[in-house]
């Protein structure tokens, strides 16, 4: 029994199957968590809309690759961003407990 969702989604709540639609073509996608699944196929089809308004693209192969290179490329910039914030953090932890070393060092002496 499969039940309507958003967008022409259709869910088949007993084998987990998704039938989603990706820049007016329709997949029948599998996957633990059908919800997911609908999420990333609606990304998917907003980068393509999105790149084929800003290009004079009809070809979906080249659509799809160009959605591609700009999802991979806001993965990779939030990667690096993490990244960063976790040295950043990591650096500043070091910091604080050398200031901290040195308090208690400079209490010592004096008591």
């Amino acid at each position: 029994m499969a039940t309507a969702t958003k967008d022409h989604a259709v869910k088949d709540a007993q084998n987990a199957s998704v039938r989603v639609e990706i820049f007016d073509q329709a997949y029948n996608l599998r996957g633990s968590d059908p919800e997911y699944i609908l999420k990333l196929a609606e990304y998917v089809d907003s980068k393509m809309r999105a790149v084929a308004a800003a290009t004079n693209t009809i070809d979906t192969v080249r659509l799809a690759v160009l959605a591609a290179l700009n999802i991979a490329d806001e993965f990779h910039l939030l990667k690096k961003k993490i990244d960063n914030g976790g040295t950043d953090y990591l650096k500043r932890a070091h910091q604080l407990a050398h200031a901290l070393d040195e308090v208690l060092q400079d209490d010592r002496k004096v008591g």
